[in-house]
């Protein structure tokens, strides 16, 4: 005879999240945020604009995400807008264009700049300096150096009165206006071509003076 034996239920507890897996996600997912927010810091700071050195492309108390990456994986180039500590105070920082790079010659004359003495075309620039704020002078860059200037040429302190800065000065390139959101925006760089080629000296065939046997006193 068959019989019919009543089996009850399994009524054994499933497994479940407890608090310790718990505590243990909200630590990693913690961690993760502090390593990216150290991440995004060390790749990138954030300044804001003071003055009107900048003019027409950058006003005061605009706020600006500056990229520091772009300089660790790469070296400035003309027509770059970066952010240095100042020279002579380097607490202080200052947002200005890159002009003259490593080893060129850069020379003010008449308000014009001229690289290697080639003229520089500058489509970004406010207006062009006059003969008071700019005299007519000429630097030779060294190897880590870049002469840097104010789009608003008339009203900026840059290499023209401080001559160029070092590389090591550089803090990053601009990269994203966020503030106020009405102008919020990427920031272009002005892409110039190949630098001019620094000129070779003309040989001329003028005698050289005779050396005397006698030195004067």
């Amino acid at each position: 005879m068959e019989r019919l034996v009543q089996k009850s239920p399994d009524v054994s507890p499933r497994p479940q999240l407890g608090r310790r897996s718990f505590t243990r996600e909200l630590l990693e997912t913690l961690l993760l945020i502090v390593a990216i927010y150290t991440l995004v810091n060390l790749a990138t700071a954030r300044f804001v604009v003071e003055g009107h050195s900048m003019l027409p492309n950058f006003e005061g108390d605009e706020y600006l995400i500056v990229s520091r990456f772009d300089y660790i994986i790469g070296d400035p180039q003309r027509g770059d807008i970066v952010v240095f500590h100042y020279p002579q105070n380097p607490e202080r920082d200052f947002i200005k264009r890159v002009i003259g790079l490593p080893g060129e010659a850069v020379q003010m004359k008449n308000g014009l700049v001229f690289i290697n003495g080639t003229p520089l075309d500058e489509p970004y620039v406010l207006d062009l300096c006059t003969s008071s704020t700019c005299k007519d002078q000429e630097w030779v860059l060294g190897e880590d150096d870049y002469f840097v200037l104010g789009d608003n040429r008339n009203a900026s302190q840059d290499s023209v009165r401080f001559g160029p800065i070092h590389r090591s000065h550089i803090v990053g390139r601009a990269w994203i206006q966020y503030w106020p959101p009405s102008r919020w925006k990427i920031i272009n760089h002005h892409e110039y071509g190949a630098p001019p080629p620094i000129p070779t000296p003309t040989p001329t065939n003028t005698p050289v003076p005779p050396l005397s046997d006698s030195m004067g006193g």
